[in-house]
């Protein structure tokens, strides 16, 4: 195999593959990406058997072939030579022999034959989505889906794709958030996806785009199509919670509010929370203020915000984390904030439409 091709377009590919490339596996060969040339494209391929990563960038090929490089070692060579052409070379020894300007690197391969192949994914049932869309979906939801493994299918998203809508629904056991957003489809499909993929391909696409994301589901398996990358995920087998049974329907206190100031009161005063238990805060809501405060040993605090009120009065109690980790995602300037009881569910949303809703359990204040 002999190729020729651009450092930074191979550099930002295997940046791409590593994120599927297995750092604590006991096969050797999947520490390795697979780098395969034919047909003027170079294919670089990660692959850690739960998920797997396919890239290719355009090279000038003198000699087709694969081989399985180290992916450390590899990486971090790629990243430090110069901006320049790229030769890969390999001899029948499976040696490799890389070289740029006044660079000349030489390694040591494995052959290709022991790489696993990645699952095949019929591209028939395909559903088109906004990247930039689809990011934000995972962005508002993926920081909730759990993190024990005593219950795997928790420890994804689901992903349900029915009547013109796609929802992405993540539930750790305290927490549900839900994104919707509308998609051009006539046929229903839904899958449970494992967080780390949905995290790993918020990363791939973090920078702005106005490309489209191409989705496909097997029974086991999900991919996703973005320009030249190819993602393929396994999915959680297991019966997903019952999400829209969760929701509350109806409330006694609702409260609109400015996003901004709730996210920076929270914050201060959970300086002071998270030196106690639980992250604690209590909520005071009184006509048009809620007083937001935290009593630990080493001290207090006590914020106020503004708000318009609807309903009743209420106190109630909660871990500062968990309305943090939403208020940061929301992207509108005000939110609702409804509430039934001091022991029932919070549930947030944005006050300028329906496509985000987050529910949070309350933590218990005692009397």
């Amino acid at each position: 195999m002999k190729i020729i091709c651009s450092q930074k377009k191979l550099s930002n590919a295997v940046n791409i593959v590593q994120k599927a490339v297995s750092t604590k596996t006991t096969l050797p060969i999947l520490k390795g990406i697979l780098l395969e040339a034919n047909e003027n494209k170079l294919k670089l391929v990660g692959n850690d058997l739960d998920i797997g990563i396919e890239s290719h960038i355009e090279a000038n090929i003198i000699n087709e072939g694969a081989i399985v490089v180290s992916s450390r070692i590899f990486g971090d060579i790629i990243r430090k030579l110069p901006d320049s052409d790229v030769e890969i070379e390999v001899d029948s020894q499976n040696n490799i022999s890389i070289k740029c300007e006044n660079s000349d690197f030489k390694l040591v391969g494995q052959t290709s034959i022991e790489f696993p192949e990645l699952p095949h994914v019929q591209q028939e049932d395909t559903y088109v989505i906004g990247q930039d869309l689809f990011r934000n979906m995972i962005r508002q939801t993926a920081f909730a889906t759990s993190q024990d493994e005593t219950r795997p299918v928790l420890t994804g998203a689901l992903i349900e794709i029915e009547d013109n809508n796609i929802s992405m629904v993540a539930i750790d056991g305290y927490r549900l958030a839900l994104r919707q957003a509308y998609l051009n489809s006539t046929t229903s499909n839904k899958a449970v996806v494992p967080g780390k993929t949905l995290n790993e391909i918020s990363r791939i696409l973090s920078n702005e785009s106005d490309g489209n994301i191409y989705i496909s589901f097997t029974d086991k398996h999900i991919l996703f199509t973005i320009d030249e990358v190819r993602i393929i995920s396994r999915l959680l087998e297991g019966e997903f919670i019952n999400y829209e049974q969760i929701i509350p329907r109806e409330y006694k206190s609702k409260v609109r509010v400015n996003t901004k100031e709730l996210l920076n009161s929270i914050e201060r005063a959970s300086l002071l929370a998270k030196e106690g238990k639980n992250n604690l805060i209590k909520f005071s809501i009184k006509d048009e203020l809620m007083y937001i405060s935290s009593n630990v040993e080493i001290g207090s605090v006590k914020e106020e915000v503004n708000i318009d009120l609807e309903g009743d009065d209420l106190e109630i109690g909660f871990n500062s984390k968990y309305l943090l980790d939403a208020l940061k995602v929301v992207d509108s300037e005000e939110i609702n904030l409804e509430f039934t009881t001091s022991v029932s569910p919070c549930v947030m949303k944005p006050a300028d439409n329906e496509n985000y809703t987050y529910l949070v359990l309350p933590v218990r204040l005692s009397k």
